[in-house]
């Protein structure tokens, strides 16, 4: 397993890549159209994937109507997601290890996500896993939402690092084209979708997981 370049630095998605909360995310606006009455199919939930709020608020309206109360929605979304996080929230194989991994190197590493910084802090508490990043890039943080490519352009100045000697895991098709976008060497990592053709050929390696993504880092020399 080789790179174009050896990676000085790696910037994590969260949602489906640190966590497994793509399939919450799933089962809570199903159940949640569903109390709303509204139909709902793959279409909605699979192209919320890597989303920012702006774009999963104008994929319901047109789903469900320009004059659909997205904002309201939301609020009864959330609470079906957070009721399954409470009892099932888990971390994606290989996380810890390749956490040690980067810490044995001295490489530094980011999360670069669509969710808001109060989630990230939610999420990764039980796990003690915030402080074992250099970075957090969250909403709020940069003007436009992956698939544009300014979550990955920030994180990579606040690494220091210039963005094509970052590796950058993602799961979702958005997260790999604002990945790419940025320049930086894209790997997916695939939790709910598969890649396309088009998302294979912005990628520099597709994953089985993060154990996997480990073997990028058998070359490197320490220090």
């Amino acid at each position: 397993m080789t790179l174009p370049r050896p990676p000085k630095a790696v910037v994590f998605d969260m949602d489906g890549l640190l966590l497994d909360t793509e399939i919450h995310y799933r089962a809570s606006v199903i159940s949640a159209a569903r109390e709303w009455g509204l139909p709902i199919d793959e279409r909605v939930y699979e192209g919320m994937l890597g989303q920012p709020w702006a774009g999963i608020a104008a994929l319901f309206k047109r789903s469900w109507g320009t004059e659909f109360d997205a904002d309201g929605f939301r609020v009864l979304w959330l609470e079906h997601f957070h009721a399954l996080l409470e009892k099932d929230l888990r971390l994606k194989t290989g996380v810890v290890e390749m956490l040690d991994l980067l810490d044995t190197l001295g490489l530094p590493r980011a999360i670069a996500t669509s969710s808001a910084h109060h989630q990230v802090e939610h999420h990764l508490a039980g796990f003690d896993l915030h402080r074992r990043f250099d970075a957090v890039v969250a909403q709020g943080d940069y003007a436009r939402g992956k698939p544009a490519p300014d979550p990955y352009l920030v994180a990579a100045e606040r690494l220091g690092v210039a963005p094509r000697d970052c590796l950058a895991l993602e799961d979702s098709h958005n997260g790999i084209r604002s990945a790419h976008a940025a320049g930086m060497m894209a790997v997916m990592v695939p939790d709910l979708l598969a890649p396309t053709e088009e998302i294979e050929a912005l990628c520099a390696f597709v994953a089985q997981d993060l154990t996997e993504c480990m073997g990028f880092f058998a070359v490197v020399e320490v220090g």
